[in-house]
């Protein structure tokens, strides 16, 4: 009787400036085999399916409930969460790779830096200093509760920045996410006290502007978060914002 296995082609990377590589993996196969219990197997005995001994496969992982965002990988070409991958959604063999549009430290494992100074840069925060006076808080606008909901429900992963084809390294565009985050806190009762100055940054180069529309981010939204319509959203706030600043100067 011929036992069913699991077949993985996994780019590598020793270092940030090393070169790219593949090895291949065979594991036996378990019924709700996920893309990360399959990393811990080939973890714990790190041969490739010619039997050489290699080092074990680096990658990020916490929650493993789709909930974090540190998995993500690209999984057969798509950006995804490892955690919520299937094994039997998958089609075989099944390769891994890094998220190339991030600077990779290792593996499987990347740098979010950039997506991190995007977020200081449009102020994705609310700013509570312990300097105002305690009172009841402002309450969240019932009409965009929801829509603020959703976009709260961002676990900054990634996948969206992958999949835009503006986010590249000959482009300084910041970004889907960054720009989600920058309507949601503009959404917010006391963030949105800040809200010219994060409309008045991503005027600048490499803001909104540099958005294509190619909707790829929607599509690959693990939360399936409307991110094309709240981009449009603050598109026009921008646009409003621009003409006020244009009259009070």
């Amino acid at each position: 009787m011929t036992t069913k296995t699991v077949h993985f082609i996994i780019e590598r990377q020793d270092s940030p400036n090393s070169a790219p590589y593949t090895e291949e993996f065979t594991l036996p196969y378990r019924p709700a085999m996920n893309v990360v219990s399959s990393l811990m197997e080939i973890q714990k005995n790190p041969v490739t399916k010619d039997g050489k001994k290699t080092t074990a496969v680096v990658w990020e992982c916490n929650c493993l409930e789709k909930v974090c965002g540190a998995c993500m990988m690209v999984i057969n070409g798509k950006a995804q969460q490892a955690c919520a991958a299937l094994i039997d959604h998958l089609e075989q063999p099944i390769r891994l790779s890094a998220a190339r549009t991030f600077p990779v430290l290792r593996d499987l494992t990347i740098d979010r830096t950039v997506m991190f100074e995007s977020l200081k840069k449009v102020q994705a925060w609310v700013a509570v200093d312990g300097s105002w006076e305690v009172a009841p808080a402002p309450r969240q606008n019932p009409k965009t509760a929801t829509e603020a909901y959703e976009i709260s429900r961002c676990m900054t992963c990634g996948c969206c920045m992958h999949a835009c084809p503006n986010v590249n390294s000959g482009s300084d565009f910041i970004g889907p996410q960054p720009l989600g985050q920058a309507h949601l806190f503009n959404l917010h009762p006391i963030g949105e006290y800040d809200k010219e100055d994060r409309l008045n940054a991503i005027m600048n180069k490499g803001g909104i502007s540099s958005c294509g529309n190619s909707q790829n981010c929607v599509q690959a939204c693990p939360k399936d978060i409307k991110l094309t319509e709240y981009i449009a959203k603050l598109n026009r706030d921008v646009n409003k914002q621009a003409l006020k600043n244009m009259f009070n100067k």
